[in-house]
């Protein structure tokens, strides 16, 4: 039991490390389903695409970082496309994901010119740093400037925008600019994350982004059931968090004996499922007591004795 507990404890911050690897990708998910509204199945291309690009210019010999903002410049260009094919193609959002998301299925293996591109050996932003530190500067770096963004005009048109489209557009908001840029920034920070985890595993493959909606997705969720949605700071701050505690959660799932590494599909599912029905089932059940316990004022209040009292016919 004991020996148990310490090597949980010795687990956890590896847990909490991938988490904020990830959570940047959770980001991206979070700025296109909740804040936008569009269903953006480019993510898992783009998240290949990502690290694709930064595992291939390493090797090339360019800097890591120069690596990776070409990673991230790669994921808004990936973005713009999606983006472009909805608000000026006017094809419907989710196809518009769909497409973009095969086409870059090739795009990448043009990229990698082979399944995977192997980084050991060779220096990228994590040589001679610690992964957790190095991601939990840049994840609050990324939380103060989303924060920032959101708050100035284009961010306030972008979020009013997956409110109400028709009545921004109404106040004269260019509502396809803030799309544009909404799916644009969304697919640059999954491509960031893509980047970053491709130096962290030590290699990028033309595999490595199949699932990662859904595990964005769970991210965004359990951030939301846990923080709740008070203002744009902790909702990006909750996606964070909900990243970081989902992958402790799977490192958990991971310790019992008959569930094997290739289960980890069936463990994100039921997270998601869970994650879904908890805050819900635990709203009807707050609705049924506020119900139960206004019915018990109101008869309180008129004298109701469960008879027909005065007028029964």
């Amino acid at each position: 039991m004991v020996s148990t507990l310490l090597e949980l404890l010795a687990s956890t911050p590896k847990a909490i490390e991938l988490g904020l690897l990830y959570g940047l990708m959770a980001l991206g998910v979070y700025i296109t389903f909740r804040i936008l509204d569009f269903p953006d199945l480019t993510v898992d291309q783009s998240f290949t695409t990502g690290g694709a690009i930064a595992a291939v210019m390493i090797t090339a010999g360019h800097a890591p970082w120069v690596a990776t903002l070409a990673a991230f410049g790669g994921g808004v260009a990936a973005g713009a496309c999606t983006g472009l094919l909805h608000t000026k193609g006017k094809i419907n959002g989710l196809l518009s994901g769909i497409l973009m998301m095969i086409a870059l299925y090739s795009i990448n293996m043009r990229i990698l010119k082979a399944p995977n591109v192997s980084l050991i050996n060779t220096d990228t932003l994590f040589t001679g740093v610690s992964p957790l530190y190095f991601m939990l500067i840049i994840s609050v770096i990324v939380i103060l400037l989303l924060d920032i963004f959101f708050k100035t005009n284009l961010g306030l048109a972008l979020r009013a925008t997956g409110d109400n489209e028709r009545m921004i557009r109404s106040f004269g908001a260019n509502t396809d600019i803030t799309k544009l840029v909404g799916i644009s920034l969304s697919n640059g920070l999954v491509a960031l994350s893509g980047a970053f985890i491709a130096q962290q595993s030590g290699f990028a493959d033309i595999s490595m982004g199949i699932g990662m909606i859904v595990i964005g997705l769970a991210s965004v969720i359990i951030g939301e059931a846990i923080v709740g949605k008070r203002s744009i700071f902790w909702a990006i701050v909750s996606v964070i968090l909900g990243s970081v505690v989902y992958r402790i959660v799977v490192m958990l799932a991971y310790r019992i004996e008959w569930l094997e590494t290739s289960d980890l599909k069936i463990i994100t599912a039921v997270i998601v499922i869970l994650a879904l029905l908890i805050p819900s089932t635990q709203r009807k059940i707050k609705q049924k007591k506020m119900a139960k316990k206004r019915t018990a004022d109101l008869l309180s209040g008129t004298g109701y004795t469960g008879k027909n009292v005065g007028g029964g016919l």
